[in-house]
């Protein structure tokens, strides 16, 4: 079963209060002026001061249940949808629903990690058990603290993140209504799972084994370049399988809403994949790569803005660490 009669209720956004400007992120990496906007087409990134992942996607948490019309009592499933987690156990998902003030509730709180695609592979798992009856309504959070584990002895990568928070609030769609999730798609070619990487943290490389003169290990790790070349090969082939079975092309689609990775794989799936600027909603200059909360923000943006219409076809796309790629088509 491809076709799900699912909706998007309402969507919500965090962003935390420091601003961290392509210039000061020039002095940070010890760089010439103008290279990180160069580079990085990333203008102005929040990073996260004081606030934790938990609290990050409770605020983001309330403000998609407030534009669903919802409370917390209404929903009966919370999950985090994060690349990154507050702490190992117990899940990231628990801890929001404690910062929601809901820690007698019952409501079933739990983690979906697939790194950058883990709100869309949270959204299509979970899209399946409102079909069936299981859930009636999910609250899906993503929230994301890149900025204290990037490494900025590398520069490329560094420049590219920043920290934020978005949760989307999805439900079962009436028989009359056209919201409904078409098809999607996730392949893993694990040939780059070394590409993206926190090497430590891990049993393989534990903090209490591993501490002096190791701290590399605990960073962000990324080779650009190898994550490009692999990608640009395989998108192309990734699409036509996610969009020829359900009958689309990609003149059918009125909003593409990618992860947010950074400026060159933007010009990768405009060029390559054939996406107008008038279909790509582009949130990076004044956001930044947060990991897994970039597509439900972009969805978030496109739904604030009134870009993005009832009845609108959109294509969430994107890549991840492993490396996967992902995909989902929906009416909104």
């Amino acid at each position: 079963m491809q076709i799900r009669n699912v909706k998007i209720l309402g969507t919500g956004k965090y962003l935390p209060a420091r601003r961290i400007y392509s210039d000061e992120m020039d002095r940070r990496l010890g760089t010439p002026d103008g290279w990180t906007l160069r580079k990085t087409d990333v203008r102005v990134r929040h990073f996260a001061d004081g606030e934790t992942a938990s609290a990050m996607g409770a605020a983001a948490a309330e403000e998609a249940l407030k534009d669903a019309g919802l409370k917390l009592s209404d929903i009966d499933c919370l999950v985090c949808t994060s690349g990154t987690a507050e702490q190992p156990i117990p899940s990231t998902g628990s801890l929001i629903q404690k910062a929601m003030g809901g820690e007698y509730s019952g409501i079933p709180s739990f983690d979906v990690n697939s790194t950058c695609l883990s709100f869309l592979t949270g959204f299509d798992l979970l899209s399946y058990l409102v079909e069936a009856g299981r859930y009636e309504r999910v609250l899906l959070v993503s929230t994301e603290i890149a900025s204290v584990g990037l490494n900025w002895n590398h520069k490329e990568s560094g420049a590219l993140f920043g920290d934020g928070a978005a949760a989307v609030v999805i439900g079962r769609s009436a028989e009359e209504e056209e919201s409904r999730i078409i098809c999607s798609r996730m392949e893993t070619y694990s040939k780059g799972a070394r590409y993206s990487e926190i090497r430590g943290g891990g049993t393989r490389i534990h903090p209490r084994e591993h501490g002096p003169g190791r701290e590399e290990d605990f960073l962000f790790h990324m080779d650009g370049k190898a994550i490009f070349k692999m990608a640009a090969k395989l998108l192309p082939s990734f699409v036509d399988k996610l969009l020829r079975p359900a009958g689309l092309s990609m003149a059918d689609i009125q909003h593409v809403i990618p992860h947010q990775g950074s400026a060159m794989a933007m010009r990768l799936i405009t060029s390559r994949l054939g996406i107008s600027q008038e279909q790509l909603v582009y949130i990076t200059p004044n956001h930044g790569n947060t990991i897994a909360a970039s597509i439900p923000m972009g969805l978030h943006e496109a739904a604030v803005q009134g870009r993005m219409k009832r009845g609108d076809r959109v294509l969430l796309l994107g890549t991840s660490a492993g490396l996967s790629l992902g995909g989902m088509v929906l009416v909104y």
